[in-house]
């Protein structure tokens, strides 16, 4: 299976080779139904700074399965959700990382874990819709769709 792998798939998810708290001073492991309060907490924080979209608890409790977290100190600094649509594509949804452990490859650790779980699943594609380009280029993510194709979006509510 490994030869099917894409090199941006195989590059995204080389970087949780060694997420061990001795090693990093964080631990990168599937996000559990009890860690949704300070999953919302976080995902809040981000919302009123107008880094993410507001999530309720209930959407937070369906990313759960598919999520992980980033623990350090004994509390969660770091989310993301792999959201599966079919086995084309999946999102990279929700992603966050606490303030204060920016720069620890904290959110580069979370995106590579939701590429492997993408991969594991044998989805064809994962994109992430953001407003940080360079740190999803950066993780191994293109600009653009295969071929001629583009991704259009319209709004059918004036608020989320």
């Amino acid at each position: 299976m490994t030869e099917t792998i894409s090199t941006a798939a195989r590059f995204a998810m080389s970087h949780t080779e060694d997420c061990s708290p001795d090693q990093t001073g964080y631990e990168i492991r599937p996000a559990q139904v009890a860690d949704l309060p300070q999953l919302q907490e976080l995902v809040d924080r981000f919302v009123q700074a107008n880094r993410l979209l507001p999530r309720t608890t209930d959407e937070l409790h369906d990313l759960v399965p598919t999520g992980f977290v980033a623990i350090a100190e004994d509390r969660v600094v770091g989310f993301a959700a792999l959201e599966i649509y079919s086995p084309k594509l999946a999102e990279i949804r929700s992603l966050a990382v606490d303030q204060g452990y920016h720069g620890r490859g904290i959110g580069r650790g979370l995106v590579s874990r939701c590429v492997q779980l993408a991969v594991s699943r044998n989805v064809l594609e994962v994109m992430a819709i953001t407003s940080s380009d360079g740190f999803f280029k950066a993780c191994g993510f293109d600009f653009t769709l295969p071929g001629e194709k583009k991704a259009l979006f319209i709004q059918t509510r004036d608020e989320y």
